[in-house]
């Protein structure tokens, strides 16, 4: 016996309109026999006054209402003989620990680090088919703004909303960062130390999970470096990208004017301490030790060029082991609206045609 479902069966409050098209049709016809018999008045039931019951007329309101249930019927995706079907899903998963601190408001790079930062980032989601990505943004502490998902839109409205109001801590806190990311990369790691399977630090490394930290690198006191050493054992690696300069540095901007979407639009003077103005420069020397920490891990000196994330996707995280994560089965289905659609054609256009009979 052959098993029918609707796989959209809400679809079938739109039989509504079906109704209301025949509804508006018979009142239409009413009316169009009522102006005829006061035409035609007395003479209104003579053979030659047309005011006999038109079949094509009714013709065409039924094959109208039965076209458009068609149509309405195939939305609905009538489907039979269900089967399970295992799916596969072939991917990484990609953190992204983004810098939101002060310092990331610094303009040595246009419009300012933070903001060419995420433009990187979202050059990255646009190649990242099928992988899941998460965001972290830091400052002096972490702050999840997406989990792992395969949802890009949602990671877009996340990065758009990520600003330095997005952590309420200030400061700098690589190390807490990096941690935060292992956390939800590896939430149920065995510690690769213990496993008698592991043989060396290279069979322990899993490049289908990467954390790609963006910052300028000035961290204060969290010990970044045992946090990336911590993320090798769990078969992390960490792809660190340095931002703004590393000589001159640049000024960090006092009580900055920011819009909706976190974008510096003034900065009111720069901050000061004991008198002098404070600098930021970025620490190419720890970014490098942090990366390297990582089997695979790699470090990016960008200063104040063009961040190419996109480029960087391609060719290193794309091109690292995928990962193959069998999922649970999926129901799949005959499908039978081609036949619903076919129906609706013919219909209406036997509806067309009785339309042209009647002119």
């Amino acid at each position: 016996m052959i098993q029918f479902v609707l796989q959209q069966p809400s679809m079938l409050f739109a039989l509504a309109g079906a109704v209301l098209i025949v509804l508006f049709a018979i009142v239409g016809l009413w009316f169009d026999r009522r102006a005829q018999a006061r035409f035609y008045g007395a003479a209104s039931q003579r053979s030659w006054a047309a005011m006999g019951s038109r079949w094509w007329r009714w013709g065409r309101i039924l094959c109208a209402g039965l076209g458009a249930a068609c149509v309405v019927l195939a939305l609905a995706r009538p489907s039979s003989d269900p089967k399970p079907q295992p799916v596969q899903r072939v991917g990484r998963d990609v953190m992204f620990v983004l810098d939101v601190s002060r310092s990331m408001l610094a303009q040595d790079v246009k419009p300012t680090r933070l903001e060419r930062a995420k433009l990187g980032v979202r050059d990255a989601i646009d190649v990242a088919e099928g992988d899941r990505i998460g965001l972290i943004a830091f400052a002096g502490s972490a702050v999840l703004k997406s989990p792992l998902t395969s949802d890009y839109s949602f990671i877009r409205m996340a990065l758009d909303d990520t600003t330095p109001v997005s952590v309420g801590r200030g400061g700098t806190a690589i190390g807490d960062a990096i941690r935060s990311a292992v956390a939800i990369l590896r939430p149920e790691a065995t510690d690769a130390k213990t496993d008698p399977k592991v043989t060396s630090e290279k069979e322990r490394a899993d490049r289908s999970k990467t954390i790609v930290l963006i910052t300028d690198g000035e961290d204060h006191e969290t010990n970044p470096l045992a946090a990336a050493k911590a993320a090798a054992e769990k078969g992390i690696r960490i792809v660190a990208i340095g931002v703004g300069s590393e000589v001159g540095g640049a000024a960090v901007p006092l009580a900055p004017q920011l819009n909706s979407r976190g974008v510096l639009v003034e900065q009111r003077g720069s901050a000061t301490f004991e008198g002098r103005e404070v600098r930021s420069r970025m620490d190419p020397a720890t970014l490098r030790q942090i990366a390297e920490a990582t089997p695979g891990g790699m470090f990016l000196n960008v200063g104040t060029g063009n961040i190419d994330l996109d480029a960087l996707y391609r060719q290193l995280l794309r091109t690292s082991g995928p990962r193959i994560e069998e999922k649970a089965s999926t129901i799949r289905y005959t499908e039978w609206f081609q036949v619903a659609i076919a129906l609706a054609v013919v219909l209406l256009s036997m509806e067309m045609l009785l339309h042209a009979r009647g002119r």
